[in-house]
């Protein structure tokens, strides 16, 4: 058995993990080494797989409670694991915007685990940005202002007319979809606090915060554009590649992604299970 190693794919955050088969079962010096890379690193890419949905679900049991997400219908035997399709007819993709999955629940997904099946051939690549650094490099001055700051979280933010009717627009995804007029929203920390390695994180994003608690939108629209503008600065990003056979894995509590949209007239299809998280603080 080969040792597992760890290449840092960027300054900022990422790694790429070399010398695992996650198709079969890990052992305890596996796993534990791959969720050290998780911690470290917040995204974690594992290239050349080849797994069915059954076996990602037990590679995502590794780290946490695999949930079931509530827009998009899972596949009939492994519910926990939703499909993810942009056709040659689409002209926008799902996730196409920065954001952290599921902050509009009171208990957002702890990450997500997404497999390539079908990608273009050229583009379809996914952006992170490190929330922690973003903190960081703000003034103390700044750090005061957000701290105690409630940032409010709608599912809507992104799906003008609600999601049911953005999701129609979409060939890929129509037919996956959850036909649900309910709209969820929550309140949850500006600053959040990771509760595995206990560093602070911006936890705010245009993708889904409308408003802060107390402040109508208008009042609170300068600050949540400046904060979403400096989290995406380029010092705080990747840029990852796909291909067939890869996973990546996000640290949804730490972490925002992009996914590219540029390749219009391909395909890319993905399997994507979401982990139960707790309550930010």
């Amino acid at each position: 058995m080969r040792a597992i190693e760890i290449q840092p794919v960027s300054g900022a955050l990422g790694a790429e993990i070399c010398g695992v088969d996650i198709s079969k079962p890990l052992s305890e010096n596996q796993s534990g080494t791959i969720r050290q890379a998780f911690h470290d690193h917040h995204v974690i890419c594992i290239r050349g797989q080849l797994v069915t949905p059954t076996q990602q679900l037990e590679f995502a049991r590794c780290f946490g409670k695999p949930d079931i997400y509530p827009y998009i219908k899972g596949l009939p035997e492994t519910p926990e694991v939703i499909e993810i399709l942009k056709t040659e007819k689409d002209t926008v993709n799902f996730g196409g915007g920065w954001h952290s999955d599921t902050s509009y629940l009171e208990n957002p997904a702890l990450g997500s685990m997404l497999y390539a099946i079908e990608v273009p051939s050229a583009g379809g690549d996914t952006m992170f940005a490190n929330m922690h650094l973003a903190y960081e490099a703000l003034s103390d001055g700044m750090k005061s202002m957000l701290d105690g700051l409630i940032g409010m979280n709608s599912s809507a933010q992104s799906y003008r007319g609600g999601r049911a009717k953005k999701m129609k627009e979409l060939d890929g995804m129509k037919d996956k979809y959850i036909e649900s007029s309910e709209v969820s929203t929550a309140g949850h920390p500006v600053v959040r606090t990771h509760p595995v390695t206990g560093r602070k994180g911006l936890y705010v994003s245009r993708g889904h915060t409308t408003h802060f608690k107390d402040m109508t939108a208008e009042e609170s629209a300068p600050l949540i554009g400046f904060l979403a503008d400096h989290v995406v600065r380029p010092e705080f990003t990747c840029r990852m590649k796909w291909e067939p056979g890869t996973l990546m894995f996000w640290d949804n509590r730490c972490t925002q992604h992009f996914a590219v949209n540029d390749y219009f007239g391909e395909r890319r299809r993905m399997h994507r299970v979401t982990l139960v998280g707790e309550r930010p603080v």
